[in-house]
């Protein structure tokens, strides 16, 4: 990976955004949700999960138990029947109730909308956070780096970092901040649709001509 000055670091962010920004138009979120509560609980349970499998789990979930208020009082046994095949389940299980008690506890049963409210509740990191504020509030306090992102990142030669801090940290000063939240669906698409983990397929990728990491 060559060195670029910051100015042509800048350069190529902008020109990578661009390009997938006209490939992946209606790029978004597809945790499926209908209010901050429901955001949170499906991002909780799609750490080391799909979506889609999160989504089949979810309108039982919310069904059962709709808000805070609910879930905090479910039997923790049953909340680990509903989202068994999740997988991490007692765990997972554990943080949304612990989640919902403090809600109901500190936040009269509501997400809040700061990251230091957020990352001090069960089960919620920067990245769920991250998710949180982009998606149920509009709020673009930073960027979602899971691993496409990370990855992603890693092979456009926009960072060399390999933790996820480290890697928002680069990407942050590179985007325009109205556009963070965005750009995380972006290359989340990407990563799924085309720069696979294993087998990327390069000669389908509308950035080959300015990846470093593809090698024809």
């Amino acid at each position: 990976m060559r060195r670029r000055t910051r100015a042509q670091l800048a350069a190529h962010a902008a020109e990578i955004q661009r390009r997938l920004a006209a490939e992946y138009p209606d790029a978004h979120c597809e945790l499926t949700y209908r209010n901050p509560f429901e955001l949170a609980v499906a991002t909780i349970l799609s750490a080391q999960c799909t979506d889609k499998r999160v989504n089949a789990v979810t309108p039982d979930l919310f069904a059962r138990w709709p808000d805070a208020e609910a879930l905090a009082a479910a039997p923790l046994e049953e909340i680990e029947s509903v989202i068994r095949s999740t997988g991490f389940f007692r765990n997972k299980a554990r943080s949304l109730q612990g989640l919902a008690r403090q809600l109901v506890a500190e936040h009269g049963g509501e997400v809040p909308r700061t990251m230091e409210a957020l990352t001090v509740l069960p089960g919620i990191g920067r990245k769920t956070a991250n998710v949180v504020l982009g998606n149920a509030f509009g709020i673009n306090d930073g960027i979602v780096v899971d691993t496409h992102v990370a990855r992603l990142a890693r092979r456009f030669g926009l960072t060399r970092a390999t933790a996820p801090v480290p890697i928002e940290r680069a990407l942050l000063p590179l985007f325009p901040r109205e556009s963070w939240t965005q750009l995380s669906h972006l290359m989340i698409w990407h990563g799924r649709r085309t720069c696979d983990a294993r087998k990327p397929r390069c000669t389908q990728c509308v950035l080959a001509d300015i990846c470093p990491s593809y090698a024809p």
